[in-house]
């Protein structure tokens, strides 16, 4: 299995993903404005779920953001795992190569 990743991907990654915060919050107060028009429409338990959820609106937003935060946490921490592995096989092959006998490896004659 080939494994193939450029070395901005997850940095961009989470440029693109930081802003999600702010638009899942206003996802949320979308679909709770979205839903008034059914309140009072209906009765027993998808009143009082409805009616649970609206209560919980800030909560519920500051959770899910929360996740998202941890989240993009884990990529950060990703792509300075992978930045620094890609410095250290590049510095590792450096010194190897400085250290290594080139011309022991020639089978021509001389």
């Amino acid at each position: 299995m080939k494994f193939d990743m450029g070395s901005t991907t997850l940095s961009d990654l989470g440029r693109s993903t930081v802003g999600s915060t702010d638009d899942l919050g206003t996802l949320i107060r979308w679909l709770i404005q979205a839903a008034e028009p059914l309140e009072g429409k209906f009765n027993g338990a998808g009143k009082t779920t409805f009616d649970q959820f609206k209560l919980h609106a800030d909560e519920i937003t500051h959770d899910l953001n929360s996740a998202l935060n941890a989240i993009l946490g884990g990529q950060s921490g990703m792509d300075t795992a992978f930045g620094t592995g890609d410095t250290e096989l590049g510095d590792n092959a450096h010194q190897n190569m400085g250290a290594a006998n080139f011309d022991a490896a020639r089978f021509g004659a001389r």
